[in-house]
Formats: C-alpha cells, structure tokens, sequence
C-alpha cells in the first residue's frame, strides 16, 4: 500500500499562524523522500477568511514546479487542483509541463472547488454551476491529455481546435485523479478519471463514514460500464497527531504500530493510498514517521 504526506502552505505573518517558507517546504518534501513516503501533496487554495482573521495560500502551481525540481523519487502535486481558477486547456497545459519538471512525477488531481467562497470573490473567479462549469472543465481536460487535442463549445468554457504540444513524459498524460462526493461528481469521475480522491478523519471508526460514498462510486462504475477494480482509490486523512500536540479531539493519537494499522485499515474500502496529515507541522513530525510508513510498505 502507498502512502503520502499533506502539508498546508497558508497563513499570515502579523497575525495568528504564520505561513511556509519556501525553505521549509522544500525541506518538508524532500525528508518525506527520505523517509520513504509515494507522494507529497498540498492545498491548491487562495483565501481563508473568518469573521476573524484572513489567511493567504502561496501558489500551488509554482510550488508544484518548484519541488518538481528539487525531488527525484517522490510524486508531487496539490492533492487537489481548484478547477475554477484556471482555464481547462491551460490547466492540462499546466500538468503536462508540470509532468515534464518532474520526470512523470506529477499527482494530477482535480477537484470543482473548494467550500470557501472569499478567494473566489477576492481573485475574480465564477461561483456559479460549479459541477456544470466542471463537467464542461473535464471534457476540455480528458482529451487534451489523453489524446493531445480537442475542439469543444460549451456554455462555460471552449477549446476551439486546441492541441497540446508539447506532451511531457508520458503518452497519455499524468494520470487523472478526480475529487469526488456526490452522486454526479462520482458519475464523472467513473466516466473520465484514472483515479478517485476523497478525504476524511482520522478517528475510530471513521472508515463507516466513507462507506456511502464508496458504494456510490461503485454503483457509478456499474451505470458506465466500467469495473470499479481498474479506478485507483486515494484518501487524504486528518489528523495523526505524533505528540499530542494537536489539541484537536478528532485526531489520532497512538504509537507507530497504531498509526500503521489505521493506514493499512482503509484496505477494506480498496483504497491504495493513503494521505497522512501530521501534527506537528515540522520535520520532526515526518521523521517520526519513518516506521508507519515502513510498516505500511510492508502491508
């Protein structure tokens, strides 16, 4: 079984928790190598803001590039690209170069959007029919990367005659990893995607929360002909809390075997990989970790 780490790159320096440096980033992913980890992913995000506090996200593509370079061996990529705040024919151009930096390395998951509205408004982005806008997003998208051209009109996006060059490493593109809850995202992903992606939390018991879903996702292979078996199934859990640290209820606490067991646990649901979120926020916390992860290659 495969397993990833999530870091978040938001914050604020005047106020509350301050951001990633560029320096800790890459000294994050690049122990995560070492230690043994598949992948390394991060929020692709704008704007968080409460009533009381604003917190800003770096970029998710430049850092993608950016730690594309720097890594060899460990796959990279936003858990999740934000379709809405890039055209779909750039933003299979943006994967397919992403693709090239990093040597076939890139994790090409893709989402309609996130809960949060401010960054939407704050950085000119349309909120509305986000599945429409994104059922229109994956048929510009799918066959640029699968195929390398497309010709598409829609209500909300066209393509006119658009044709990728150049390709990157791989002939069909990196592989596509959709994000996806409810019954029509599920449909679509069943539809186009090599991969499914959700999340949940990392308490006992938590796999019967995703057992809904899961059986929707099956039931939507079966409308689209498609045997549920050849869709690869990754999950982002929060939290594991590695010192206690966390002051969260709903994180996980406990010893290597412990957290390795949690991990390993997702199996039932045919999940292959697993992404960890870990409290502390630093490189002790995935240096930590070296066991989980080796028990887990173990299986």
């Amino acid at each position: 079984m495969r397993i990833g780490l999530t870091a978040q790159m938001h914050g604020r320096r005047d106020q509350g928790r301050p951001p990633p440096s560029w320096e800790f980033l890459r000294e994050l992913a690049l122990t995560a190598e070492k230690v043994g980890f598949d992948s390394f992913v991060f929020e692709d995000a704008l704007l968080y803001r409460t009533d009381d506090l604003t917190e800003g996200c770096w970029e998710a593509v430049s850092v993608a590039g950016a730690l594309a370079a720097v890594t060899e061996r460990i796959e990279i990529g936003p858990s999740v690209f934000n379709a809405p705040y890039r055209s779909p024919a750039m933003l299979a151009k943006i994967a397919a170069t992403l693709d090239e930096i990093a040597g076939g390395r890139l994790m090409f998951g893709l989402g309609a959007g996130n809960a949060f509205d401010s960054d939407y408004e704050a950085f000119g982005f349309s909120l509305d029919h986000r599945y429409s806008r994104f059922e229109e997003a994956i048929q510009i998208i799918h066959p640029l990367l699968k195929e390398g051209k497309v010709d598409f009109e829609g209500k909300h996006y066209f393509a006119r005659r658009s044709e990728l060059h150049p390709r990157g490493p791989r002939a069909g593109g990196p592989p596509i990893n959709i994000a996806a809850g409810s019954p029509k995202m599920t449909r679509l992903t069943a539809r186009y995607a090599d991969a499914w992606n959700w999340w949940n939390m990392g308490i006992e018991g938590s796999l019967d929360a995703l057992r809904p879903t899961v059986k929707e996702l099956e039931r939507a292979c079966e409308e689209e002909g498609r045997d549920p078996a050849t869709l690869r199934r990754t999950v982002d859990v929060y939290s594991f809390d590695t010192d206690g640290s966390s002051g969260e209820d709903q994180a996980m606490t406990g010893s290597a075997e412990t957290f390795a067991e949690a991990v390993l646990s997702y199996r039932e649901l045919g999940f292959d990989e697993v992404r960890v979120d870990l409290y502390p926020k630093n490189v002790a916390a995935v240096e930590w970790f070296a066991p989980v992860v080796e028990l887990v290659h173990e299986g």
